[in-house]
């Protein structure tokens, strides 16, 4: 007979096996749990959009799950139902100093699900909390380690206790034991896209990684693991249910809806046990391959802006973008520079090496287009990407060259100074770089200050980092105030003059097809109150007779008072009527048309587009093309009024 099992063996037996799985949940498993667990609850699985914001959106980039989605949140109907999920692309620019540390990235996908005046706060939290920590179904992260945070409630909305109640309920269900629910403020627990839009209080969890808070916190032990990233923010359930205008609340919204949110990269961080996420299987490969690459000159935190700044820079090349001066451009542009000067600092970029070995961000190239091979993201060759990076980071080793020049040719004609030492029997003879002779390194030549710094400290030089400073305040102001006319979110802000201007995107569109041929396609838009901007593909400047022919067919069609309709139909069908829109982006089985005219078949225009437009060409007012220029090679841009 075989000797009796021991009970209580067999449950360590059970736990180890269990947290050997969980440490071993590679990401694939990770997206494919989250998008099955959410499809067996009625939700339609979404294809991610483009990171650059598609039609009239004026973001540079899509920065969160729900931005494409500001139309439907608003009240309009979604072809695919009122339940949806998906992992969506995003770039975040805001964070860019804290790249390096253990959570922040640049490129990230964020895992959602929405409700669109379906269900509401219970099904969302304990739904939340399932996905979370059911081992068969969900993620099987320990319940113990749990913690939330709602709204305190302020001028614009009552303290969140619904939500509260909600989250104590579970807990007490599971006998999970001490102080787990926090309230905080606004800017901790209130959640909106930019200045105008969809908005409302939110529930955040966070995961306890060192597995020591198990017993609850008080609220100051709470603030003080948050901060020292002992808890890391796993999820968030946002309730959109008010409307913000200009930074204001001004009233609520159609539907009471539920926009949820995570981090994937934080996700494996933690079903992966790390406690960081460029250890995870999504960094791992390329942080293994720039360890060896580098050797004993290897720094952790610049290899980790590396892996970070280059599998941005290959999405964003998949997304269409192009390394230039201006907007999505400048900072993929900006992305390969500062990791071009990441690996020069660790002493392994040969200066002027033109041949393919001679760059280290091939193989990172490689292993991101491995890694992300199962997905639908990766749309041009490895080999296109990778000459597009190439060809930037030559560009940028040249440009250091210059700098180099530039900067010995001031050394030479600065005389030295004598600074105060304690010790009055030693001499200092140093040189003073003013801030704006660092500032003009840093716009002309490209030189970051930390590389400004660097080179002066071995040449005995002391940079006046503060003068640098005020000068780079004031270059930030004036970037400020054009960044200011970009929407902060979503599909624009929504007035009635953008609205405008979406609509006369649309004609200004159809009629650079008839004046230029059909070669020209949409590369982007910007929308503000007072005028539009349209990239588009093609080679040469207009003349002055094409841009006045199109500026004719655009006011002819707003003479002519055409209405504006939208259908939404299977996107084979919508593809069959000949509606514009981006070839080679993955969109839903079912989409909406907006075309212009009586009917489909005839309309002079006709997109895939998410809204919103005027009602009649009629409302739009005279269009004028303020000016015609080129962005990069083989695209122009037209920038617009109505008047």
């Amino acid at each position: 007979m075989p000797a009796p099992t021991n009970p209580h063996r067999l449950r360590l037996l059970r736990i180890f096996y269990f947290y050997v799985k969980l440490i071993s949940m590679k990401s694939t498993e990770i997206r494919q749990r989250f998008l099955k667990f959410f499809e067996e609850r009625g939700h339609a699985i979404l294809p991610s959009s483009s990171l650059i914001p598609e039609n009239d959106s004026s973001v540079l980039f899509n920065t969160a799950g729900m931005q494409p989605l500001v139309p439907y949140l608003l009240g309009q109907k979604h072809p695919l139902g009122t339940r949806l999920a998906n992992f969506q692309k995003c770039v975040r620019t805001v964070d860019l100093e804290s790249i390096g540390d253990n959570t922040h990235a640049t490129f990230f996908e964020m895992m959602g699900n929405w409700s669109l005046g379906d269900y509401f706060k219970n099904e969302a939290i304990n739904w939340s909390f399932e996905l979370l920590t059911d081992k068969n179904v969900g993620f099987g992260l320990d319940p113990n380690r749990l913690y939330v945070t709602c709204f305190e409630g302020d001028e614009n909305a009552v303290r969140d206790n619904e939500s509260a109640k909600i989250w104590q309920e579970i807990f007490d269900k599971n006998g999970l034991t001490g102080n787990r629910v926090f309230f905080l403020p606004a800017e901790k627990n209130w959640w909106a896209a930019g200045e105008d839009g969809p908005c409302g209080p939110d529930t955040e969890m966070f995961y306890d990684l060192t597995g020591k808070l198990t017993n609850g916190l008080s609220h100051e032990e709470f603030l003080a693991a948050d901060e020292k990233q002992e808890l890391v923010e796993i999820w968030n359930d946002v309730f959109m249910e008010f409307l913000k205008e200009k930074g204001q609340v001004v009233g609520k919204l159609a539907n009471k809806n539920v926009d949820t949110g995570s981090g994937f990269e934080r996700v494996a961080m933690v079903l992966q046990n790390k406690n960081n996420i460029y250890d995870t299987d999504i960094f791992s490969s390329i942080m293994d391959f720039i360890k060896k690459a580098t050797g004993e000159n290897y720094n952790e935190k610049s290899a980790r802006i590396i892996a970070d700044h280059i599998r941005s820079s290959v999405m964003l090349i998949n997304d269409g973008a192009i390394p230039g001066n201006k907007d999505q451009g400048y900072i993929l542009r900006r992305f390969i520079r500062r990791s071009t000067l990441k690996f020069r600092q660790m002493s392994v970029l040969p200066l002027l090496e033109e041949e393919k070995s001679g760059s280290l961000f091939y193989e990172i190239i490689k292993e991101t287009y491995k890694f992300y091979n199962d997905t639908d993201y990766l749309k041009i060759p490895e080999e296109k990407t990778y000459s597009i990076i190439f060809e930037e980071e030559i560009k940028f080793r040249k440009t250091l060259e210059r700098g180099l020049k530039e900067f010995n040719k001031w050394y030479s004609k600065t005389e030295v100074y004598y600074p105060k030492c304690r010790d009055k029997n030693i001499i200092e003879v140093k040189k003073r770089m003013p801030g704006f002779v660092a500032f003009e390194l840093f716009t002309t030549y490209g030189f970051p200050l930390e590389l400004i710094v660097e080179i002066a400290n071995d040449n005995k030089i002391e940079v006046d980092v503060e003068s640098f400073n005020e000068e780079f305040k004031k270059h930030q102001e004036l970037s400020r105030a054009g960044a200011d006319q970009k929407f902060k979110g979503g599909m624009g802000d929504a007035s009635e003059q953008s609205i405008k201007y979406h609509t006369a995107t649309h004609l200004l569109h159809q009629a650079l097809h008839e004046v230029l041929g059909d070669h020209v396609s949409q590369k982007g838009s910007n929308i503000t109150p007072e005028r539009l901007r349209f990239d588009f593909t093609h080679t040469e400047k207009m003349t002055d007779e094409q841009k006045q022919r199109v500026e004719d067919i655009v006011n002819q069609k707003i003479t002519e008072a055409l209405p504006v309709n939208v259908v939404t139909l299977p996107k084979a069908e919508a593809e069959k009527t000949g509606a514009r829109h981006f070839f080679g982006e993955k969109y839903p089985d079912e989409v909406t048309v907006y075309y212009i005219g009586d009917s489909i078949e005839n309309a002079f225009s006709k997109e895939f587009c998410g809204g919103p437009h005027v009602k009649n060409t009629s409302e739009l007012g005279l269009f004028k093309i303020k000016k015609e220029e080129a962005v990069s090679a083989g695209v122009r841009r037209i920038k617009a009024t109505l008047s």
